[in-house]
């Protein structure tokens, strides 16, 4: 046997080995590196990981359409819960970028944009289809161009809440008159506070994770929020009662921080604004569906619900118009654009 040809044949086996081995390992760093995401950023959330939140419905599709669209090149992980700390804090970390993302009522951000507390004034939407038609107007293009300016974050939708705000009480309230003096939990925000005022209750800002426990030791006589939250929160197991105000429909409202968009790549940008702007038609088109399955479970679970004098509410709200525009000139157009869009 020539020892030369039988060396050269184990060197090319050797050689075909190695690189056989090589290869595969290169296959599987591109695979990795396939898989591994560009980009994965934190979205902040105050309302628990459940079926019934507006939150986790928005953020649930909102992840699927992102997925179909750009596999695993984008990720959003959802943080529920106040997780990341307190909606108040959380909005100073999403105004510098060390928090992504977060969805919450519109309302919040009034804390640093004051003329987004417009959203808030009682009886400014008739309904949720109100608030839709005329957030994707105008009104909605003022607010989000304020959002953007003042404070550097991308408004990526004006989702629903789910349903309007009622008041849920540990006492019946049947009547307008029965509202008077009664303490309510409140969000700390002005034009939450001034129009619970101008409806006789008592406002008292508290956070939405103490609800319960302020319930339970009598620190409040009750909230206001909407039925599927009520659920979520479990809150009918100390306040048994609801009063159909219908006071508020304010937005949910899921925002992005301009620098935390600016790490998307620029031709994904598109996929990402497609994937939001889906995930708000299909959490506004859940809203009312979701509100009515909440009662029909809630009033199963003991809850009692009765009508108010919502006109006569209206009525007694509105005072708190005229001083917001008065103070806050920007906004007249808003409200003059909602108004136009009541149909």
């Amino acid at each position: 046997m020539n020892t030369t040809n039988a060396s050269k044949r184990q060197f090319l086996k050797t050689g075909l080995a190695i690189g056989g081995a090589a290869a595969a390992g290169l296959s599987g760093n591109l695979a990795f590196a396939q898989d591994k995401p560009l980009v994965t950023l934190r979205m902040s959330s105050t309302l628990p990981l459940d079926a019934n939140s507006a939150h986790y419905v928005w953020y649930s599709r909102f992840a699927q359409n992102l997925k179909a669209a750009v596999g695993n090149k984008i990720v959003v992980n959802y943080f529920p819960s106040d997780q990341l700390g307190k909606e108040s804090d959380v909005v100073n970390q999403v105004r510098i970028g060390s928090v992504d993302m977060m969805i919450s009522g519109s309302s919040i951000w009034s804390t640093t944009v004051p003329e987004i507390g417009v959203l808030d004034m009682g009886y400014l939407f008739a309904n949720l289809d109100h608030s839709g038609r005329a957030l994707d107007g105008k009104a909605g293009a003022i607010l989000s161009k304020m959002m953007y300016d003042r404070v550097g974050v991308q408004v990526l939708g004006w989702a629903y809440s789910l349903g309007a705000r009622n008041v849920f009480t540990k006492n019946p309230v049947r009547s307008v008159a029965e509202l008077k003096g009664i303490k309510l939990r409140v969000l700390p925000v002005k034009n939450f506070i001034g129009t619970l005022r101008y409806m006789g209750a008592v406002p008292t800002p508290i956070p939405f994770g103490e609800i319960y426990t302020s319930l339970q030791t009598g620190v409040v006589d009750g909230f206001e929020h909407d039925a599927p939250t009520a659920l979520a929160g479990k809150f009918f197991e100390v306040a048994k009662y609801c009063a159909l105000t219908q006071h508020i429909y304010n937005p949910q409202t899921p925002v992005i921080s301009k620098r935390s968009f600016a790490r998307i790549p620029a031709d994904l940008q598109k996929a990402f604004l497609d994937a939001a702007a889906e995930a708000t038609n299909y959490q506004r088109q859940r809203a009312a569906d979701m509100e009515r399955d909440a009662f029909e479970k809630l009033k199963g679970l003991g809850l009692t619900v009765s009508t108010v004098d919502r006109e006569a509410l209206r009525k007694d709200v509105a005072p708190l118009w005229s001083e917001f525009t008065t103070q806050y000139p920007a906004v007249k157009p808003v409200v003059d654009e909602i108004v136009a869009a009541r149909g």
